[in-house]
């Protein structure tokens, strides 16, 4: 079984039972994976996208119980401990499991992007945002 399977397992016993929330890394997952590989990103990094993609939301669930919100800021500041422990625990290599505990750090922060992993992530999410949500059209 590949990784990203392992980890996708994971996620998909952290939340147990919220179909919403699993069908919507799955979609993130899905989307940033394909905008990596069209834009050719390197291996390394492609790896942590994908990775990033599958726990971005991670920290939802910490957040609703400790703040009674999912807002973004409370995702950012929930989601590394818990990503950290849980590759960890899967042998997720040190240097990748740092970068991916960035990115869910920052995946609602829009500015000082510095990488194609970071882009992709934030890209992907409000894609799939706006669709789930049902932004409207001038939004």
């Amino acid at each position: 079984m590949s990784s990203n399977n392992k980890i996708i397992i994971k996620m998909t016993d952290y939340y147990k039972g919220d179909v919403k929330r699993i069908f919507h890394f799955m979609k993130v997952y899905g989307i940033a994976k394909i905008i990596g590989e069209m834009e050719n990103i390197p291996a390394e990094k492609q790896e942590i996208l994908e990775i990033a993609a599958i726990v971005h939301d991670i920290g939802i669930k910490a957040s609703e119980e400790k703040y009674q919100s999912s807002a973004g800021k409370y995702q950012e500041t929930e989601g590394p401990p818990i990503a950290e422990a849980m590759l960890r625990d899967l042998g997720v290599k040190d240097s990748i499991i740092e970068r991916v505990c960035f990115l869910i750090g920052h995946h609602h922060t829009y500015e000082n992007i510095d990488d194609w992993d970071y882009q992709i992530l934030i890209e992907a999410d409000f894609l799939i945002n706006m669709e789930e949500e049902k932004f409207r059209k001038d939004t």
